[in-house]
């Protein structure tokens, strides 16, 4: 019984916490409505407008979320 509860990813819940946007399988579906609230806040903060792009998917959203962070000075 412990192996299956080893394979249960519910008790592994960070496991994949830091998984590749381009390994997403809703990667290719356009950005979520606080994707677009965050990415706009932090193209502005960034002094980076063209950062902002309405047109981004989820996974190159993220992408240009993270790279706007270490920009802004947010990093975590």
């Amino acid at each position: 019984m412990a192996d299956d509860e080893d394979l249960n990813p519910k008790n592994h819940p960070t496991d994949n916490a830091e998984k590749d946007p381009d390994d997403w399988v809703t990667g290719d579906e356009p950005m979520t409505g606080a994707q677009r609230s965050y990415l706009k806040t932090l193209s502005e903060k960034a002094h980076d407008p063209d950062a902002y792009d309405e047109d981004l998917s989820k996974a190159e959203a993220s992408k240009r979320i993270d790279a706007l962070r270490s920009k802004a000075g947010l990093e975590s």
